[in-house]
């Protein structure tokens, strides 16, 4: 449970967030999508990322980078070292990944096989991961102290096939739908 005198930030897919303040959790929910959470023990900052996609190809930059792991990577630990964290004491925990649509590419296994390449690469230690499964994640990361809280969302939904999806059915009243 968050304390009341804790100060939640949501991260939202291709987001990424830093803080020092000691107050400060940052929140998010994952399906295949995977989140970095990076902190500097010594200096007391750290970081919470949310990506959708591995973008691990360095050379191919789009318009929605913002979506992609080696972007929101790359943002967090520059980030963190513009703050006068060092890549040395950089320690990591990660989480998601879940393969949450049969019939189609486990997008969550890449994101989440990405990020612990990046890490590896990187140097930077990884200290826990949850990844993978069939169930979404919510969690917590506060960035000053490292510590970490996963639960698993409870909703159970009814896993969908792609291949069984139906399309639309047409409206058959004289209303006029605007959007």
């Amino acid at each position: 449970m968050i304390q009341s005198a804790e100060r939640r930030v949501s991260i939202i897919q291709g987001e990424c967030k830093i803080s020092s303040e000691p107050d400060v959790v940052f929140s998010t929910i994952l399906g295949s999508c995977v989140s970095a959470c990076i902190r500097d023990p010594v200096l007391g900052i750290g970081g919470m990322n949310h990506f959708l996609l591995p973008g691990d190809d360095l050379g191919s930059r789009t318009s929605d980078a913002e979506c992609y792991g080696v972007y929101l990577m790359e943002l967090l630990v520059n980030g963190l070292m513009r703050e006068g964290a060092q890549r040395h004491r950089l320690e990591a925990k990660i989480f998601g990944g879940a393969r949450m649509l049969t019939g189609l590419s486990d997008i969550g296994k890449k994101n989440a096989e990405f990020a612990t390449r990046f890490l590896e690469y990187e140097g930077i230690a990884t200290l826990g991961a949850d990844l993978g499964g069939e169930q979404a994640r919510r969690v917590h990361f506060w960035p000053v102290s490292g510590r970490a809280r996963l639960s698993y969302v409870t909703a159970k939904v009814d896993r969908v096939d792609a291949r069984d999806r139906a399309p639309p059915k047409p409206r058959v009243d004289n209303d006029v739908e605007l959007f």
